[in-house]
């Protein structure tokens, strides 16, 4: 079978930086983070940091029954609405059956949840609402995008923790790379700012607390002082097309997708390692045939934590060698959280949107590096006026899965 070249047309986001992307690449490029404190009056009150999407459902959505839809469908709605009117696609009945859905989440829908068991426990077990399962089924996001256009190709959804957008992202990509669909919409989503959820994370110890004098700077990657990571939501979709029939129809193109890789840590459930990060990376780089030499910037997982950072930075040098040392590498989570399960596809569309403008984000609130940590982070503001022909945008969960995806301008 020939193997299809497969092309991003559209981009939608939904962050904490907005939802218009030259917007969302301004503010980034500018280093501003949109960490804030963020209350929590469930079962508190309590009080630490987060990165809130700037989101209004009844403007986002109006005329809809925001009732029936968590706050993580919401998003995902919105942001694939958003990715194929910028991708200019419309769908004829002929390439609906030819078109699907593959989305990722990591918790699904966590406010429906919570406000569940709180009326379940707390105030009347016999009122639980109708819907709720629809609301809560991980897949509610997926189902709801492919009635939202008519769509009767795959319609997928992936829960891989951190790496669930990443994996949506990709496995999209093989769907249309060997001929089961000619267009996929896919990305990823999370809502899970809680109080239970934020409470079982920083049970965990790996949330970082509030910064005494700037709760914006609470996340700090690759530094010396780094804490933790901080919570944050929002989607992100991208719309996959075969190449061919892109060009055919006078899409504007992002970049291809060249390449995707996953693997496995195997060895520990929450432990990351320089073998299995190294493995998806080159995996990725080996299905896109794109060589160490042609990567000209890696948005990287970069969370924080203790662990993944040195880690993160050994597993580049592993792959990319010396070039590791001379190409930006970056932890956009520093200025608008980790999104957990749509962190990958948020960060992929943010490597795209750098593609376009030439132009690399930073990693903010990184003042002393960790000795460990020696790649070029792009401290403080963005880097302007630079050719990136191919870019890296790495995801490693909880669970041991490592999704790598790597584009390149055509």
């Amino acid at each position: 079978m020939t193997r299809r070249r497969v092309v991003v047309t559209g981009v939608g986001i939904v962050s904490p930086h907005g939802a218009d992307p030259v917007r969302v690449m301004d503010r980034l490029l500018s280093g501003e983070s949109a960490i804030r404190e963020h209350a929590y009056p469930a079962g508190g009150p309590y009080t630490n940091v987060a990165a809130a999407a700037e989101f209004d459902p009844a403007i986002s959505l109006p005329g809809q029954r925001l009732d029936n839809l968590d706050r993580v469908s919401q998003f995902s709605k919105v942001a694939a609405a958003a990715a194929v009117a910028d991708a200019g696609l419309e769908f004829t009945d002929e390439l609906r059956a030819r078109s699907g859905v593959s989305l990722g989440t990591g918790m699904g829908s966590a406010l429906t949840l919570e406000e569940t068991f709180q009326q379940v426990m707390l105030r009347d077990p016999e009122r639980v609402r109708p819907l709720t399962v629809l609301k809560v089924m991980n897949n509610a996001s997926a189902g709801h995008i492919a009635i939202d256009f008519g769509l009767s190709g795959p319609d997928l959804t992936f829960s891989c923790a951190c790496a669930s957008s990443a994996v949506s992202i990709g496995e999209a990509l093989r769907q249309i790379r060997h001929g089961y669909a000619d267009v996929m919409i896919a990305g990823g989503a999370e809502s899970l700012l809680t109080y239970t959820f934020f409470r079982a994370w920083d049970a965990m110890h790996v949330l970082a607390p509030r910064d005494p004098v700037d709760a914006s700077a609470s996340c700090r990657p690759f530094a010396k002082n780094r804490n933790g990571l901080v919570l944050g939501e929002g989607a992100a979709v991208v719309v996959l097309e075969e190449m061919e029939a892109a060009q055919r129809r006078g899409a504007r193109i992002y970049a291809e997708l060249a390449g995707y890789g996953s693997s496995n840590e195997q060895t520990h459930i929450t432990k990351p390692s320089v073998e299995g990060q190294a493995h998806a990376m080159q995996l990725a780089l080996d299905d896109g045939g794109v060589a160490a030499e042609e990567v000209d910037y890696v948005n990287a997982h970069g969370t924080a934590t203790l662990l993944n950072d040195p880690i993160e930075t050994r597993a580049l040098k592993q792959v990319l060698g010396p070039r590791a040392y001379r190409i930006p590498v970056t932890s956009t989570k520093s200025m608008h959280g980790h999104l957990l399960g749509g962190a990958g596809a948020l960060e992929f569309a943010i490597a795209l949107l750098a593609m376009r403008r030439k132009a690399v984000p930073p990693t903010a609130n990184l003042g002393e590096p960790d000795p460990e940590c020696d790649l070029d982070y792009v401290p403080g503001k963005g880097r302007m006026n630079q050719e990136l022909r191919c870019v890296m945008s790495n995801s490693f969960a909880f669970g041991g899965t490592n999704a790598v995806l790597v584009a390149r301008g055509l």
